[in-house]
């Protein structure tokens, strides 16, 4: 049944259940932490020790990678053509979030596109900002090339705050006059960090995840100061000519719905190749709780399909 599914289904009994238990845990979580720096290492912790009981197949390799400043871990599946490589840039909202966290969409990435995943654990606010985060991506992306890889053999990726992250990555290349990776994929992108979309305020209470007052203050929080030209703005701002195929994925019923649906329109606009799935009330980035969602695993079959015509 889960290979049948696709945005246009309505959702299953299981994704309704889990909806309303991550609900009840994780929103409410959020929801009670205070708009400080506590606060949000008290989400931090939280999530970190979710992530300490997360487990992969056998047969999965997990190799961990050291990039000075930063880390970041490989993850194969049983089989992957190594010539080949896909940059996963994981969410959290620029203040959580771990390789460990995201092994469970790693692990299924890889298996399904039969690629190694490179899951980079960038640094994290309040700590450091979404600017440091962009130089880490950078050098990620740098040291693949540096080991081989033609930029055509690497696609990119990332979830929220890390589809935010994989955009700047792509129009920062851009800027330099880089060659651009093959394809790219976001999931739920935070796209517009001032959160000035309509699905801001109108998918307030139907998002099972995030609290929409809280993304907005984070949001103003980073964007404190920057001017118009700053490259934080550069995903619903920048120029998307030239951009590679982009696949972008969102819920009907996220806060995060018209940032996806904007970046999709100003990349189709642009002439990128676009694809845009926009799947029936289901939590943002539901693909990481594809243990429980078959949503979340129907939509790798979905990616795999999209890579597999680069």
């Amino acid at each position: 049944m889960d290979l049948l599914l696709g945005p246009d289904s309505p959702p299953t009994r299981q994704s309704k259940i889990a909806n309303k238990v991550i609900r009840q845990a994780a929103r409410r979580l959020w929801e009670t932490a205070p708009d400080t720096t506590a606060g949000l290492l008290r989400v931090r912790r939280w999530a970190d020790r979710v992530g300490a009981t997360n487990r992969v197949p056998n047969g999965v390799e997990i190799v961990q990678e050291d990039f000075g400043r930063f880390g970041g871990e490989w993850v194969r599946s049983r089989v992957v053509d190594e010539g080949k490589v896909f940059l996963y840039l994981h969410g959290g909202g620029y203040f959580f979030g771990n390789p460990r966290l995201f092994r469970g969409l790693s692990w299924r990435l890889s298996a399904a596109t039969r690629r190694p995943v490179l899951m980079v654990d960038y640094r994290l606010s309040p700590e450091h900002t979404p600017a440091d985060a962009l130089t880490d991506a950078m050098l990620a992306y740098e040291s693949l090339l540096a080991r081989g890889h033609a930029p055509g053999d690497i696609v990119v990726g990332g979830d929220s705050a890390g589809g935010h992250l994989a955009l700047s990555l792509l129009h920062a290349l851009k800027r330099r006059g880089e060659t651009l990776p093959a394809a790219a994929v976001v999931i739920c992108p935070w796209a517009d960090l001032l959160c000035t979309a309509a699905s801001h305020a109108d998918n307030e209470r139907t998002d099972h995840l995030i609290p929409a007052s809280k993304v907005r203050w984070l949001g103003g929080v980073f964007t404190e100061g920057a001017d118009e030209q700053d490259a934080l703005h550069d995903p619903i701002r920048g120029d998307y000519t030239g951009f590679p195929p982009l696949m972008v994925i969102a819920s009907s019923t996220e806060v995060l719905r018209d940032d996806a649906r904007l970046v999709a329109r100003l990349a189709t606009e642009a002439g990128v190749d676009v694809v845009h799935q926009e799947w029936n009330d289901q939590v943002h980035v539901f693909p990481v709780f594809a243990d429980f969602v078959p949503e979340g695993k129907a939509a790798f079959r979905h990616i795999r399909e999209f890579l597999g015509k680069r």
